[in-house]
Protein backbone atom coordinates (compact mmCIF):
# COMPACT_ATOMS: atom_id res chain seq x y z
CA UNK A 1 0.00 0.00 0.00
CA UNK A 2 1.47 3.44 -0.85
CA UNK A 3 0.39 6.97 1.03
CA UNK A 4 0.30 9.95 -0.13
CA UNK A 5 1.79 13.08 1.29
CA UNK A 6 0.91 16.83 0.32
CA UNK A 7 2.94 19.79 0.49
CA UNK A 8 2.32 23.66 0.20
CA UNK A 9 5.05 25.12 -1.89
CA UNK A 10 5.42 28.57 -3.08
CA UNK A 11 5.16 28.31 -7.33
CA UNK A 12 8.43 29.93 -8.06
CA UNK A 13 10.28 26.72 -5.34
CA UNK A 14 8.12 24.26 -7.40
CA UNK A 15 9.03 25.31 -10.87
CA UNK A 16 12.42 25.51 -10.09
CA UNK A 17 12.55 22.57 -8.22
CA UNK A 18 11.12 21.18 -11.36
CA UNK A 19 13.49 22.00 -13.64
CA UNK A 20 16.35 21.52 -11.55
CA UNK A 21 15.34 17.58 -11.06
CA UNK A 22 14.27 17.53 -14.47
CA UNK A 23 17.66 18.20 -15.68
CA UNK A 24 19.14 15.89 -13.40
CA UNK A 25 17.12 13.52 -14.84
CA UNK A 26 14.16 12.56 -12.80
CA UNK A 27 11.19 14.21 -11.02
CA UNK A 28 10.13 15.95 -7.56
CA UNK A 29 8.44 13.48 -6.43
CA UNK A 30 10.94 10.87 -7.19
CA UNK A 31 13.47 13.69 -5.37
CA UNK A 32 11.36 14.17 -2.44
CA UNK A 33 11.30 9.81 -2.05
CA UNK A 34 14.98 9.74 -2.52
CA UNK A 35 15.54 12.18 0.76
CA UNK A 36 13.23 10.21 2.53
CA UNK A 37 14.87 6.97 1.35
CA UNK A 38 17.89 8.63 2.91
CA UNK A 39 16.84 10.27 6.19
CA UNK A 40 16.17 6.82 7.38
CA UNK A 41 19.56 5.73 5.80
CA UNK A 42 21.32 8.23 8.34
CA UNK A 43 18.60 8.30 10.87
CA UNK A 44 18.20 11.75 10.28
CA UNK A 45 18.47 14.53 7.82
CA UNK A 46 20.84 13.55 4.77
CA UNK A 47 22.61 16.88 4.95
CA UNK A 48 24.31 19.37 7.21
CA UNK A 49 21.58 22.01 8.81
CA UNK A 50 23.06 25.44 10.91
CA UNK A 51 22.03 29.16 10.87
CA UNK A 52 23.78 30.92 7.87
CA UNK A 53 27.08 32.08 9.16
CA UNK A 54 27.98 36.19 10.10
CA UNK A 55 31.33 35.72 8.65
CA UNK A 56 31.46 34.97 5.16
CA UNK A 57 35.32 34.01 4.88
CA UNK A 58 34.28 31.04 7.52
CA UNK A 59 33.26 28.42 4.95
CA UNK A 60 37.05 29.39 2.67
CA UNK A 61 39.55 26.80 2.59
CA UNK A 62 43.69 28.65 3.75
CA UNK A 63 44.38 28.03 -0.02
CA UNK A 64 40.79 30.24 -1.16
CA UNK A 65 41.60 32.81 1.78
CA UNK A 66 45.68 33.06 0.98
CA UNK A 67 44.24 33.71 -3.01
CA UNK A 68 41.80 36.07 -1.54
CA UNK A 69 44.94 38.09 -0.07
CA UNK A 70 47.40 37.93 -2.44
CA UNK A 71 43.98 39.58 -4.89
CA UNK A 72 43.58 42.29 -2.66
CA UNK A 73 47.59 42.89 -2.21
CA UNK A 74 47.77 43.26 -6.24
CA UNK A 75 44.43 45.38 -6.19
CA UNK A 76 45.87 47.78 -3.32
CA UNK A 77 49.14 48.43 -5.55
CA UNK A 78 46.66 49.15 -8.37
CA UNK A 79 45.14 52.12 -6.75
CA UNK A 80 41.94 49.50 -5.87
CA UNK A 81 40.69 49.71 -2.45
CA UNK A 82 38.02 51.72 -1.16
CA UNK A 83 38.33 53.59 2.58
CA UNK A 84 37.75 51.51 5.77
CA UNK A 85 35.39 53.29 7.35
CA UNK A 86 33.28 52.59 4.13
CA UNK A 87 33.66 49.29 3.92
CA UNK A 88 32.64 48.81 7.65
CA UNK A 89 29.52 50.38 7.55
CA UNK A 90 28.61 48.40 4.18
CA UNK A 91 29.63 44.94 6.33
CA UNK A 92 27.82 46.29 9.16
CA UNK A 93 24.52 47.07 7.42
CA UNK A 94 24.71 43.93 4.99
CA UNK A 95 25.91 41.43 7.84
CA UNK A 96 23.96 43.03 10.90
CA UNK A 97 27.59 43.40 12.75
Amino acid sequence: MASTIQVRVDDELKAKSDKLFKDLGTDTTTAIRMFLTQALAVNGFPFEIKRASANPYEALTELELLEKLEKSREHAEQGLFRDADGVSRDMRAKYGL
